[in-house]
């Protein structure tokens, strides 16, 4: 699960962040409790952050509901913007015409580039949930995560790597930054440098849904804000 971080003041005024460090302003703070209670319901296994504070401050509103650990990687911080950091759009428009047509940041970091580190770093988050499929994941505390509804089916996603029902895969649980995220998931997707774009963006403290199938990464969920209703059977039934 991709989770973009809540709110900032830049991002009100609609300034281009970066890897500029801005923390969570009310609305984002309230944004990510708000997400963290939906989000231990799924009861994950594993909760991996940027380091900015605006994505640490959002995980570790999930971290106080479950128990987990927030381990943090620098790999997962938003697209550097160079110059850009600290404009409003008007101004970067204004000041870079020909660079704000293409979305390029003259002295920042190459969509390409910003596309590999993030999917390196959405790899070991993969592998790190792999590794706890021995029994040994961390469970979320029991007394934060309000029980399944009477007669539910299993949660979505849980044999979405194509091993079967019942193969133990876990939930790990990713807060970035909405640009680092989508050209991540879109390596990740297979998709070629120039259909990069094709995802929209993701809203503050929204998230999408990754899993594996026959070997291959699939898009489940984009840009959502509640948890998902599990498919029973395929959607062509």
């Amino acid at each position: 699960m991709l989770w973009r971080h809540g709110q900032t003041v830049w991002n009100a005024e609609r300034r281009f962040q970066g890897q500029s460090d801005i923390p969570l302003d009310e609305t984002g703070q309230a944004q990510a409790e708000r997400a963290a209670r939906l989000l231990a319901a799924l009861r994950p296994d594993l909760l991996v952050s940027s380091d900015l504070s605006r994505a640490a401050g959002t995980a570790a509103a999930l971290a106080r509901l479950t128990g987990l650990e927030v381990t943090l990687d620098k790999d997962l911080r938003e697209r550097s913007g160079g110059s850009w950091e600290g404009l409003t759009d008007t101004e970067i428009r204004t000041r870079y015409p020909v660079e704000h047509a293409s979305w390029t940041p003259p002295d920042g970091e190459p969509s390409a580039v910003v596309a590999e580190r993030v999917a390196g770093a959405l790899h070991r988050a993969a592998e790190a949930l792999l590794a706890r499929g021995d029994g040994s994941a961390r469970l979320p505390r029991r007394d934060s995560i309000p029980p399944d509804p009477p007669g539910r089916p299993p949660r979505a996603g849980m044999a979405e790597n194509g091993l079967g029902p019942g193969t133990p895969t876990g939930l790990a649980v990713v807060a970035s930054h909405g640009a680092a995220l989508r050209l991540g998931m879109s390596r990740l997707l297979g998709m070629p440098e120039d259909l990069f774009g094709v995802l929209g963006p993701l809203s503050n403290c929204s998230w999408s849904v990754l899993g594996r199938r026959s070997g291959r990464w699939r898009l489940v969920e984009h840009n959502a804000g509640t948890l998902p209703e599990p498919v029973v059977l395929s959607d062509d039934r």
